[in-house]
């Protein structure tokens, strides 16, 4: 059964100079993506030259998948020393602005950059996209809306971007902010069917909109080139192994809804809309958030990451990921990643000011990513 169910992780991480914290130089970055392409493999480039993106290979046990992001952080994060680098697995860049950045020299994003201006280069964020396998591919369309509901819970656990351009913005994940301004982006639409979805599609591409599939960024969406339901809501997380466990936790929901076709079969605009509602409880506060649930009560999210364990507990136990997802608990009473950077921050910017303040940030953010 776990074979039907086979995951892939891809995670993005930014570059900062290791004395400023700030974007490096475009040479300078240029040299670490020569150096990334030649000794880590999966390594590529992302939209800013200040950033890199790998991904694990399909698989069904989560340990390899951690030994091998852990792996490649390690070496990223080594070829970045060498160049005066850090890296950052973060949904912001505390320190980035927008007008540092500089594109990479790709033909799609140079198209994105061309079609999207001034957006394209405030696109300073890092996500965690978690692909995993459906049972029944050509019915993907009524799962990825069944999983609708469980979005928010899946955020709130992986928030690690409360800075942005210097500041403190006052929520704990402006990465779905900075990403609002791009379209096709946020809570898919409820498609009443595979053919109705492939409809919507066809009619973007032939229209000239976009290429294919690929150009439509929701929180969650069909992948263009694999049989899988691709999540793409969460933050780049700093610790690697909530960054698995969140994965684990996403893999048992998927396997849960398509053994139970009861859970959220009447799932429709309001669904829809709530789900929205509670993504922006869960950029706002994380972990501390109370989310609408689907009885209409709003309920921690410690509340409900436990009613969401209980429910897939059979699922977890077939997988054989229930240690990993037993972590995920200890996030919602710690808190996530913005939870401590906002402490660090805090603690710094009194006896040392703001710009200070976010360097330590910065290199808190290097050190949890390659440790």
């Amino acid at each position: 059964m776990a074979d039907e169910f086979q995951f892939g992780i891809e995670e993005e991480y930014f570059l900062a100079d290791a004395v400023t914290g700030r974007s490096p130089d475009g040479a300078i970055a240029d040299r670490f993506h020569e150096a990334a392409s030649r000794f880590v493999k999966p390594a590529s480039h992302e939209l800013l030259k200040g950033q890199v993106e790998v991904q694990t290979e399909p698989g069904v046990n989560f340990d390899d998948a951690c030994a091998a992001l852990r792996g490649m952080r390690r070496e990223l994060a080594a070829i970045a020393q060498d160049c005066g680098l850090l890296l950052l697995a973060s949904g912001t860049h505390p320190l980035a602005q927008a007008r540092e950045q500089e594109t990479t020299e790709k033909e799609r994003y140079k198209r994105l950059e061309s079609e999207f201006g001034i957006i394209a280069q405030r696109a300073m964020i890092c996500a965690m996209h978690i692909h995993v396998e459906a049972p029944e591919p050509d019915r993907r369309i009524d799962l990825m809306n069944r999983l609708i509901p469980f979005i928010p819970l899946l955020l709130a656990l992986s928030v690690s971007s409360p800075f942005w351009q210097g500041r403190e913005t006052g929520i704990k994940a402006f990465r779905l902010t900075a990403f609002a301004q791009w379209p096709r982006m946020g809570v898919p639409e409820i498609f009443r069917s595979q053919e109705e979805y492939q409809r919507y599609i066809d009619i973007l591409v032939g229209a000239g909109i976009v290429e294919d599939a690929s150009f439509v960024w929701w929180h969650i969406r069909l992948s263009t080139h694999y049989p899988t339901i691709e999540l793409r809501v969460c933050d780049s997380c700093p610790r690697v192994e909530d960054a698995v466990a969140i994965a684990a936790l996403y893999q048992a929901l998927m396997r849960c809804v398509a053994r139970r076709p009861e859970i959220n079969a009447d799932v429709g605009p309001v669904e829809r809309g709530i789900c929205a509602q509670n993504i922006w409880l869960a950029q706002q506060h994380g972990v501390a958030a109370r989310l609408i649930d689907a009885d209409g009560r709003a309920r921690p999210v410690a509340e409900q990451l436990d009613a969401i364990i209980d429910m897939t507990r059979e699922d977890a136990a077939a997988l054989g990921s229930a240690g990993w997802i037993a972590r995920l608990p200890e996030i919602a009473r710690r808190g996530a990643a913005a939870d401590r950077q906002l402490a660090i921050y805090e603690d710094a910017r009194a006896s040392e000011g703001r710009e200070e303040a976010l360097r330590r940030v910065v290199r808190a953010i290097a050190e949890e990513t390659a440790r």
